[in-house]
């Protein structure tokens, strides 16, 4: 499969990036009074991406403010899908084959890490259907070994009442993204030399936890808890 990445600049955004961005720029600004704040923190070369989900519509509303790509993993039958499979094909979006998802997909994501891109994952792996952490699944454990870049932790809150499973369309809710304290490259590489990735993995799952808990007292300051 291959996972290489026509664009030879991982801060570049190509046509198709770049319509889906400003679509839903507006979109959002609409619908969600959609902010976003901590973007500052974001390293400049590549870096994991780790996000609470809630929604089909987190990876649009992480990445749409951003002014460089991320690369998410999805199904590799979406690929076949006919015009979706088109974007995604041209939205840095990683095919990932359920039965190969320990070796393929792994090997793509560090591809790209090391390549310098964004790569968001969702350690949950499913949708959370009350807006809290779940259990977090240690496989992006495996790129974090590997690839040797900053961690990013990213809470959402808003989402999930936006466009909880089951709907068709959107609704107007206001959703919040705060992009947490960032793990550097050097701070990993201690956690993982160490054999501490039990430590590492508690630690992201606290940051997370504050960021999401941002999100949701931006949008409510009363849901902030003692």
């Amino acid at each position: 499969m291959n996972t290489t990445n026509s664009s030879v600049d991982p801060h570049a955004r190509n046509w198709v990036w770049r319509s889906f961005q400003l679509l839903m720029q507006n979109v959002f600004v609409f619908a969600f009074r959609y902010r976003i704040r901590g973007a500052e923190q974001l390293p400049d070369g590549g870096a994991l991406l780790l996000m609470n989900h809630q929604s089909f519509i987190d990876p649009l509303v992480v990445a749409v403010s951003f002014q460089r790509p991320v690369s998410y993993l999805a199904r590799h039958n979406l690929f076949s899908v006919p015009l979706i499979g088109t974007i995604l094909r041209n939205a840095y979006v990683i095919p990932i084959r359920r039965n190969a998802a320990s070796t393929e997909s792994i090997r793509a994501a560090i591809e790209r890490l090391k390549q310098g891109y964004y790569v968001g994952l969702f350690p949950e792996g499913t949708r959370s259907q009350d807006g809290l952490l779940h259990e977090m699944k240690p496989g992006f454990l495996a790129i974090v070994r590997r690839a040797s870049v900053p961690i990013i932790p990213i809470g959402i809150a808003g989402a999930g009442t936006a466009y909880p499973r089951g709907v068709v369309f959107i609704r107007p809710r206001t959703v919040r993204v705060v992009v947490g304290q960032p793990f550097s490259a050097e701070e990993v590489r201690e956690y993982c030399e160490a054999g501490k990735e039990a430590e590492l993995m508690a630690d992201i799952r606290f940051h997370l936890e504050q960021a999401m808990q941002s999100a949701r007292s931006w949008i409510d300051p009363t849901s902030e808890r003692s």
